[in-house]
């Protein structure tokens, strides 16, 4: 029989790459999506015959219960949140709501209606902020240094809590940054490939961008969403780091990324104090050995081969545009 499985936030870049996943290991594959004025089903077009979405929101505790009942998955993968972190200073009520206060309701939803789910919590390397060890690991100190890493820390516990206190099958996956072609397009990683698909095809001639000097652990997110269906097929639940344990600077993404499209990216990328964070985290690198040692997983797409993939698929996209 068909093993069900549920998304929250599968029409963001790590859901459509998630169900992509599933639906290749040969799953029913469910999306919760919330109700907007302007659907946004980019990422999953592709796919979309072959999802059932059922439309139900984080902050709203019954509509939660509603499509667990609905659908009962034997796993459950919580990937919805307010992710674009300048956006948490401006909204920082909002995404505790989201980020944090939803993962409760989520994990209310699952004690109330199924206890035997497996519920994947999306955690994040934002939580180690100010960080305490290079590099992180499972036992490393938070120290978030904005609201969204806050938010996220309070998800991280609580459904370490529920686990604790409920005997949930309920685990956390601490992924370091992930990107791809479908990277929302106000992130930096995106940002910088689609600037300089822009400025290829003379649309802009300058890219604004902000602290060049801030180092990421970066890796494809089309690895890391098999690290999460990893920790749902384990015996007992438990927390990973998910990183791939090389750091780099945002310049050297931009110096990669503006070679590959055979441009000088110091005749184009502009400075600008307004992208620069009130609190930068520091020098974030994954140790993610436990991931290697109990999932047997490792990355696949190296730094070089990612801002490739990136630069090409933006090239490429707006090549087809003209």
């Amino acid at each position: 029989m068909m093993k069900r499985a549920l998304i929250t936030g599968i029409t963001g870049q790590d859901g459509s790459y998630l169900a992509e996943l599933l639906l290749e290991e040969g799953y029913e594959v469910h999306g919760m999506v919330r109700r907007s004025s302007t659907e946004k089903f980019e990422r999953i077009a592709h796919l979309k015959p072959r999802l059932i979405l059922h439309q139900a929101d984080l902050l709203d505790q019954l509509s939660i219960i509603s499509i667990l009942r609905e659908v009962q998955p034997e796993e459950l993968y919580n990937l919805a949140a307010m992710s674009f972190v300048p956006t948490s200073w401006v909204q920082p009520v909002l995404t505790g709501e989201f980020t944090g206060i939803g993962v409760t309701r989520m994990l209310e939803a699952v004690r109330l209606v199924n206890p035997g789910i497996r519920f994947y919590q999306a955690s994040s390397s934002e939580m180690f902020g100010k960080v305490r060890q290079v590099p992180q690991n499972e036992d490393t100190p938070f120290h978030p240094r904005s609201p969204y890493g806050v938010a996220k820390v309070y998800g991280h516990y609580i459904t370490m809590n529920y686990r604790e206190s409920y005997g949930l099958f309920a685990c956390s996956g601490i992924l370091f940054n992930h990107e791809s072609p479908r990277r929302g397009r106000e992130f930096v990683t995106r940002k910088i490939t689609d600037g300089i698909a822009r400025i290829r095809a003379g649309l802009q001639d300058e890219l604004h961008l902000g602290n060049l000097d801030a180092h990421r652990d970066w890796g494809f997110a089309g690895d890391y969403v098999r690290a999460m269906w990893l920790m749902l097929q384990q015996d007992e639940p438990s927390d990973f780091v998910v990183g791939t344990g090389k750091s780099h600077s945002v310049r050297d993404f931009v110096e990669k990324a503006f070679a590959a499209a055979d441009l000088d990216w110091e005749k184009h990328v502009v400075i600008d104090d307004a992208f620069f964070r009130p609190a930068e985290v520091d020098h974030l690198i994954a140790d993610a050995s436990k991931a290697h040692r109990q999932l047997k997983w490792r990355p696949r797409v190296d730094f070089d081969g990612l801002v490739e993939m990136m630069v090409a698929a933006d090239l490429e996209r707006l090549s087809c545009e003209k």
